[in-house]
């Protein structure tokens, strides 16, 4: 009875509009949402938000790196991202002299900024609809084939067109609703990005993997940066030179709070969502690739830490690959656990039902079958692919045989790659992880799906620890100063390493077997898909429908709430100073926050300090760093995360329980303040209050 009842308020909810909460907007379109963000509390123009004619708040907001966002808040270039979207960056400044992960980092002037090569932030210039100019050309009587063709040289011709000035532009076409819509992004790209400040790793990751994904939380989870520019405020590479960058427009910050029921806006770019996904598309991730993944990583994670809680040093070298390894194995358990207490499965099987009963004697007719026998064979070779992902594309020392393989002979390169391997590089974890993963890709992979190469190696050697023997101890690449030393003489002995061996072994397997089959029928996915995107469109022509996220920018809002996660609990909404220091133990590396919070929080009136809030924003990846906004568009908080019940909201979003966890900006400047010594900081930013 209560699934029944479950499905009919889908059902119901299904043919009413879409509610506010949910969805990731294009800025360019914010004029069809305006209306409705100013009812509930938004004070803003649809031209504040998104602009090409005047600078609005799209000109404050970047892609931070290749998968976070970060936010303008000065006029001089200052820039606000998580701690977590800067870690690799701090990570590589740090040594066991310098803990910067450990003590953090605050430059005291700019000259004390420090570089990052590689890098990069990149601005919104423009964005527009071109899907009939990607398009021209096409006809119904075309094939799949001709059709990417078309697209593809269409969208060639647009983006080198939008590129034509050449100072730091990129551009990209990018297909929306699987393929219905293709739009332009025009992106400026800026080169010279400085470390700025970073609070201690007890600050920034305070909580760590226990805490991740869940609520309360209490993780002061930023970084800061400053964009360099020439002096004509263009892209350059770093130079002593460059002058910091003077945006079209940074945010105001807010230190008036929040409170439950506030409206909040977020400004980011997410990473990868599937809300319109068939139920056997759903029915894998959540019964067999999330916890077969799950699975693996915890292997690895079990791992690195033992071997971090041993060593300083490799904790230093560990801390941004355990760090990434976990927050995805994270993620998908919540994501898993959400899809199953939900019933996605079952409430998509039903409305295919209805959206099957409706197509009849249309051309969507038998659609839903048919992508549904092609996830069936498609599936059992993407999850030997994901093995593949998670277990040999895993060992350390097989990636940088490849790498040096790229680099072979031209002396320079060889040393650039070794250095940047061993200086975050542990053997005995690579030994065991190797171990761990390639026993579990033995024992639960069928022998179809195993590369001849490792079968044969396999009778051959007798165990996985035998083979692991056979790579790390005949390999030569495992000893620095013996690879420091390779000439081009070495060629032939580079060639037949064994750690090369492997890795060529298990990548001609992917490469031969698997992907041509992965490939082929996903491009018949993609297809199906197109058309099931449409059919939806006209199944619920009342239904207001957004695009999947693909990393570029997005507007999405809503309001400051808590949520119930279980029968008889409720989570405020807001988290304090006070809930660090009832976490506070010394004895547990995740929760031992630095002495001076603790003599801060004794000199009393902290107890109110507030330090992370809930909102009922639909984020995804890629979505860490976004600034987040009140009504009347300044900065209150940085988004970083979600709950771990709300995980599945990148398949479905459930408004009861998905929520984003956001920095409370007021948090970030106390730790500027009071931890950081670095005040000098706020007399480049513009308060609002």
């Amino acid at each position: 009875m209560k699934r029944h009842l479950l499905l009919l308020l889908v059902f119901l909810t299904a043919i009413q509009p879409l509610r506010a909460d949910e969805g990731m907007w294009l800025p360019a379109l914010i004029s069809q949402r305006i209306a409705d963000m100013q009812a509930k509390g938004f004070k803003l123009s649809a031209e504040d938000v998104y602009s090409v004619n005047q600078a609005s708040l799209k000109d404050a907001v970047v892609l931070f790196g290749s998968g976070c966002t970060g936010e303008l808040v000065s006029d001089e270039g200052l820039l606000f991202t998580n701690h977590h979207c800067g870690y690799s960056y701090i990570q590589r400044h740090s040594s066991v002299d310098h803990d910067y992960l450990k003590d953090g980092f605050w430059a005291m002037n700019r000259n004390e900024e420090l570089p990052n090569p590689g890098l990069t932030v990149s601005f919104l210039e423009r964005m527009e609809d071109v899907t009939s100019a990607v398009l021209k050309g096409y006809g119904p009587s075309m094939s799949e084939a001709q059709r990417d063709s078309v697209v593809r040289a269409n969208s060639a011709a647009l983006t080198k067109a939008a590129t034509a000035d050449g100072k730091g532009l990129r551009a990209s076409v990018e297909a929306l609703y699987y393929g219905n819509q293709y739009f332009l992004f025009v992106f400026r790209v800026y080169r010279d990005v400085r470390l700025v400040g970073a609070p201690p790793s007890s600050i920034g990751k305070f909580g760590g993997d226990t805490d991740n994904w869940m609520w309360p939380r209490h993780t002061g989870d930023f970084s800061i940066f400053r964009i360099y520019a020439d002096k004509d405020n263009n892209p350059a590479d770093y130079s002593a030179d460059n002058v910091p960058y003077r945006p079209k427009k940074s945010f105001k910050i807010s230190r008036a709070g929040v409170k439950e029921g506030d409206f909040t806006f977020v400004y980011g770019c997410p990473g990868s969502t599937k809300e319109y996904a068939m139920s056997e598309d759903v029915r894998y991730v959540s019964e067999v690739s999330d916890p077969q993944k799950i699975a693996l990583r915890t292997l690895r994670l079990d791992n690195m830490k033992k071997h971090m809680g041993e060593s300083p040093a490799v904790r230093i070298q560990y801390s941004s690959k355990a760090a990434s390894v976990s927050n995805a194995w994270k993620k998908w358990q919540g994501e898993a656990k959400g899809i199953d207490k939900n019933d996605v499965v079952n409430v998509k099987r039903d409305y295919e039902r209805r959206f099957s009963e409706w197509a009849k004697g249309t051309r969507y007719d038998g659609l839903v079958e048919k992508l549904g026998e092609l996830f069936a064979r498609r599936n059992p070779y993407y999850l030997a692919y994901e093995y593949y992902t998670e277990t040999a594309r895993t060992i350390e020392l097989l990636s940088f045989a490849s790498s040096l393989r790229n680099a072979y002979p031209d002396a320079d390169a060889v040393h650039s790659v070794a250095e940047s391997f061993f200086k975050d590089y542990y053997q005995p974890i690579d030994e065991e992880n190797f171990v761990a993963v390639m026993d579990a890709f033995d024992k639960k992979m069928p022998d179809e799906f195993k590369p001849a190469w490792f079968k044969d190696k396999l009778a051959e050697l007798g165990s996985i620890e035998a083979l692991r023997d056979y790579v790390f101890k005949g390999s030569l690449l495992t000893d620095k100063a013996g690879v420091m030393a390779l000439t081009a003489d070495d060629k032939d002995k580079v060639a037949v390493d064994p750690a090369l061996e492997m890795y060529d072994a298990f990548y001609r397997w992917y490469y031969d077997e698997l992907r041509p089959v992965i490939n082929g029928v996903n491009s018949e996915i993609s297809l199906a898909y197109r058309d099931y995107m449409q059919g939806q469109m006209d199944f619920e022509k009342d239904k207001a429908f957004y695009p999947d996220a693909n990393l570029t920018l997005r507007v999405a809002y809503g309001h400051v709430e808590g949520y119930s996660p279980a029968d008889g609990v409720y989570y405020y909404p807001v988290s304090t100073l006070k809930g660090i220091i009832e976490k506070d133990n010394p004895d547990i590396f995740d929760y031992d926050i630095p002495q001076k919070l603790r003599d801060i929080y004794a000199e009393g009136g902290y107890e109110s300090q507030p330090v992370c809030f809930l909102a009922t924003n639909h984020t995804s990846g890629g979505n860490s760093g976004s600034p987040v906004i009140n009504a009347d568009g300044n900065l209150i908080g940085i988004n970083f995360d979600r709950v771990w019940e709300g995980t599945m909201s990148d398949i479905v979003f459930d408004p009861e329980i998905c929520r984003n966890i956001s920095l409370d900006i007021r948090y970030l400047l106390f730790c500027i303040d009071r931890i950081g010594n670095a005040s000098y900081l706020f007399d480049e930013m513009n308060f609002a209050d």
